[in-house]
Parts: structure tokens; C-alpha cells; sequence
């Protein structure tokens, strides 16, 4: 059976990686592989992940490459030869190019650690997020995937899942739940659908 061939981009330590790498081993992403990571940085803890599960990764950092453009040119490259199909962003903290989300439209999917509209936008992301949540005092956030287009965080949504602020709530652990409860269970939804729509087309 034909599958969609998915590149994950990360930029630490690759909790969204795992989740994905832990669904394609129990069989919850029929429609794709993962056949690529990309991380924005070396020694990242993502790249032993990937290392671990036998899925080939590149280094590609923008700050070495020294322009926008560069890392345009070095990305788009190193997804073209691996035959990519679909890109997942899990933790990728470099914004994309629009050459880049011009090469792959509606194939770009995006996690964010909250409820969009809500706390998102250029700005918010990692902790600064939950921050966010926490000192406006919302009973309710969550997590939300959607498709990337050049507004950040402004492609149509493809996925949400409520969490719930527990009383003591630090960023911290509101990060980890919302991480536990929503992200690592959208993704590689998420992911299987647009992989299953992308084969099927």
C-alpha cells in the first residue's frame, strides 16, 4: 500500500517525535512513514529519538546558514531528495519560508499548545504560552493542530482538545499535561488524516 512520506521538523527534545514514532509502531498511522526529522539544531535530544527509531535526520540551522534564503534553499532540498510528502512541525521553533509553505500546500501541519484564537500568534510559543494562559486566569485551554499558511498559527484548524487549569497550576506542569492530554493524541491524528487524504487523492 502506498504511504505519504512525512518529514517532522523539531528543534529540542522531541516529545511530539515520540508521540508520532510511538503511533506509527502501534499502527495508528497506516497512511504514512516517517522517513525524515529535520531538527533546527545539532545535539538536540530529538535526534537521538529519531536515531533510535532508524528514521534518517539532518541538521539544517538557519543561523549557520546565515540568511532566510539559505535555509529555504537547504530545506527545501533535503525534503525534495528524501521524496517528502507531508510536513509535520513538532517543536520547530524556525519560522518557515513562504517558498517553503508554497511548495507544500495544505501538507504542512502545525502544533500549538493552546485553544487557537487564544494565546497564539507571532510570540507565543513553548512556555510563553501557558504563561500566557495562567496569568489571564482561563478555567479551560488546550491544545490545537492545524494546517501552516503565512500567518503564524493562522492556518485552518484541523484538530482541538480541551485541558482543563488545575488550582497550583505552574506553567510547567500545565505545559506537561497539555502535552499529555492533547498534544501527543492530535498529532498523529491529525497527521493520519491528512496522510490518508493525501494517498486517496
Amino acid at each position: 500500500m502506498k504511504k505519504a512520506r512525512i518529514a517532522v521538523l523539531v528543534s529540542g527534545g522531541g516529545t511530539n517525535l515520540q508521540a508520532l514514532i510511538d503511533a506509527e509502531r502501534a499502527g495508528a498511522l497506516p497512511s504514512g512513514e516517517l522517513a525524515l526529522v529535520v531538527s533546527s539544531k545539532a545535539g538536540v535530544f530529538a535526534l537521538e529519538r529519531a536515531a533510535a527509531a532508524g528514521i534518517p535526520a539532518v541538521v539544517i540551522s538557519r543561523r549557520d546558514l546565515g540568511s532566510p534564503e539559505a535555509f529555504e534553499d537547504a530545506l527545501l532540498s533535503a525534503l525534495r531528495e528524501a521524496g517528502i510528502d507531508l510536513v509535520v512541525l513538532a517543536g520547530f521553533l524556525s519560522i518557515l519560508g513562504p517558498r517553503v509553505i508554497a511548495a507544500y500546500p495544505d501538507r504542512i501541519l502545525n502544533v500549538h499548545p493552546s485553544l487557537i484564537p487564544s494565546f497564539c500568534g507571532a510570540g507565543f510559543y513553548g512556555l510563553r504560552v501557558h504563561e500566557a494562559a495562567l496569568s489571564y486566569g482561563v478555567k479551560v485551554t488546550g491544545a490545537t493542530v492545524h494546517l501552516v499558511n503565512e500567518i503564524p498559527d493562522g492556518g485552518r484548524i484541523l484538530l482541538q482538545r480541551a485541558v482543563e487549569i488545575l488550582d497550583g497550576d505552574t506553567p510547567e506542569t500545565l505545559q506537561r499535561r497539555v502535552m499529555e492530554e492533547a498534544e501527543w493524541k492530535l498529532l498523529p491524528a491529525a497527521t493520519e488524516m491528512v496522510a490518508r487524504a493525501l494517498i486517496n487523492d
